[in-house]
C-alpha cells in the first residue's frame, strides 16, 4: 500500500539507487530489498533524484519506478519522488501521478537543456506546486547538474506558497554559506535539507538542515552521525564523518557518475545488489586504484560505526 505519511519532512531519508537486470529493466527484487535495508537501518523514507538515474530512465521507466517505490515503502515511512522535466507539463504530470501513487512529496531540479532567468524559474516551480497538494521540494543540483537557482526564486516561492508546500534542497557551492543565506533571509522559516553524500553534513546540520538525502550506499553511516549530532557527541561525530568525508570526496571527483560508480560498487560490496549496472552512457568508471582506497576507508568507518 503506498505511503501516506503527512507529517513534516524531516530526518534521514536516503536516495536510492535503481538496480537493474543483466537485460537492462527495474529488478524489482533488489529495489525492494534496498528499501527493506533502508527501514531496517533507521531512514526516516525513501528518495527517488539523481542518483537513481532519473533523467536516464525515460517517461515509462521513471513512473515504474516511482510505483513501485511506494508500493514497497507502504505505512514505513516518508516517499519523494523526483519529477524535474525539462518541459513544464511532463514535470506537472510527474508531480501528479507521484501524488495519485501516495507519495508524500516529490522533489524537482530546474530543465537542464535551458538557461532559464529567475522568473522563468520561478513560474516552472509555481506550475508544479499548483499542480498538487503534497509539498514540493526545490532543488539546486547545480554541483553536478544544471544552473544555480537564485536566493529570490527561493523567498518568491516561499511567500506565494508556505513553507508546508515548499522545501528546499540547496547543493550550490559553497553549499553552508548558502544554506545560513536562505535560512537567514528567511528568518529560520525555510525547512532545508542537504544532499551532498555526507561530506558536508555536519557543517550543515549546525546551520540548522530538517533533514539529509545522502546515497544509500553509506546510509548506516549517515544514520549513526545524524544521532551523534543530535546527541552531540562531538568525538563520535567526527569519528564517523571523517572516513565518511573521504570516500564522498572520491565520488566527487566523478561528478554524477562518480556518485554513481562508486556507491553501486559499495551497495554490492553490501550484498544488496547483485552488479553495478547503470544506464549507458557513462562519463566515470571507478578503476582499480580508487577501488582499493573506497575498501580502505569503507572498512575505517564500519570499524567507526
Amino acid at each position: 500500500m503506498p505511503s501516506t505519511v503527512r507529517e513534516p519532512l524531516s530526518g534521514v531519508l536516503p536516495v536510492l539507487h535503481t538496480p537493474f537486470t543483466d537485460a537492462g529493466e527495474i529488478d524489482c527484487v533488489t529495489l525492494e530489498r534496498e528499501i527493506d535495508w533502508a527501514f531496517q537501518t533507521g531512514a526516516q523514507g525513501v528518495v527517488t533524484a539523481m542518483v537513481s538515474e532519473v533523467l536516464r530512465l525515460g517517461y515509462h521507466g521513471r513512473k515504474q519506478l516511482a510505483e513501485q517505490v511506494c508500493e514497497a515503502t507502504g505505512q514505513r515511512g516518508f516517499t519523494v519522488i523526483s519529477v524535474g522535466a525539462e518541459s513544464t507539463n511532463e514535470a506537472i504530470d510527474f508531480a501528479q501521478h507521484a501524488e495519485r501513487i501516495g507519495a508524500s512529496a516529490v522533489m524537482a531540479i530546474p530543465p537542464v537543456a535551458t538557461q532559464l532567468g529567475g522568473a522563468a524559474t520561478r513560474d516552472y516551480f509555481a506550475a508544479i506546486a499548483s499542480s498538487i497538494s503534497i509539498p514540493l521540494v526545490v532543488q539546486d543540483a547545480s554541483g553536478y547538474v544544471g544552473a544555480a537557482i537564485d536566493l529570490g526564486v527561493y523567498l518568491d516561492l516561499l511567500e506565494q506558497f508556505g513553507s508546508d508546500r515548499i522545501l528546499f534542497k540547496p547543493e550550490a557551492s559553497p553549499l553552508g554559506p548558502n544554506l545560513s543565506k536562505l535560512r537567514d533571509a528567511t528568518a529560520g522559516e525555510a525547512r532545508i535539507f542537504e544532499g551532498s553524500g555526507g561530506i558536508n553534513l555536519v557543517d550543515c546540520y549546525r546551520r540548522g538542515i530538517a533533514g539529509t538525502m545522502p546515497g544509500t550506499d553509506l546510509l548506516d553511516a549517515i544514520v549513526a552521525l545524524w544521532q551523534a549530532l543530535q546527541a552531540g557527541e562531538d568525538d563520535r561525530i567526527y569519528q564517523l564523518s571523517l572516513p565518511l568525508c573521504g570516500i564522498v570526496a572520491l565520488q566527487l571527483q566523478g561528478g554524477l557518475d562518480g556518485f554513481l560508480a562508486i556507491e553501486k560498487y559499495l551497495l554490492k560490496q553490501r550484498g544488496l545488489f547483485p552488479n553495478t549496472h547503470q544506464v549507458q552512457p557513462t562519463a566515470w568508471q571507478i578503476d582499480e586504484e580508487t577501488q582499493a582506497e573506497v575498501d580502505r576507508l569503507f572498512a575505517r568507518l564500519q570499524a567507526a560505526i
